[in-house]
């Protein structure tokens, strides 16, 4: 799906998304990454969604977001509460979704100034 231009491209903003990759600002991302609005994509080292750790959490605990947005694949689905303790240790929200939905909700976030984090899980690339 495309998405409109806003006037927050000075910001990693999703301009498009499919079911194989991301779109931020007009380039492409076909692995698992983490992005917040004032840093650039980094690589997100995730292959599965069944593979994820507690260490892939403190990760995205050190760049101390507001919230986190974890897209979790073409469905929804939830992750256990241990795998967060870092993030919930420093009162952060973690909210799953599907990796559409994610990048939905992380562009409004976006706009509204807080600094999130998106966490995708790109699987199979």
């Amino acid at each position: 799906m495309k998405l409109h231009a806003t006037n927050t491209q000075q910001y990693q903003t999703v301009t498009a998304y499919d079911d194989q990759g991301v779109e931020f600002n007009l380039k492409r991302y076909e692995h698992s990454l983490v992005v917040l609005p004032e840093t650039a994509p980094v690589v997100w080292n995730v292959a599965h969604f069944d593979g994820l750790t507690a260490e892939h959490f403190e990760q995205i605990a050190g760049t101390a977001p507001d919230v986190v947005i974890l897209g979790t694949g073409k469905k929804q689905r939830f992750i256990h509460p241990k795998l967060i303790a870092s993030l919930s240790a420093q009162h952060k929200g973690v909210e799953c979704m599907d990796n559409q939905a994610a990048c939905r909700t992380y562009n409004i976030l976006m706009t509204e100034g807080r600094k999130v984090a998106l966490a995708l899980i790109l699987e199979g690339t």
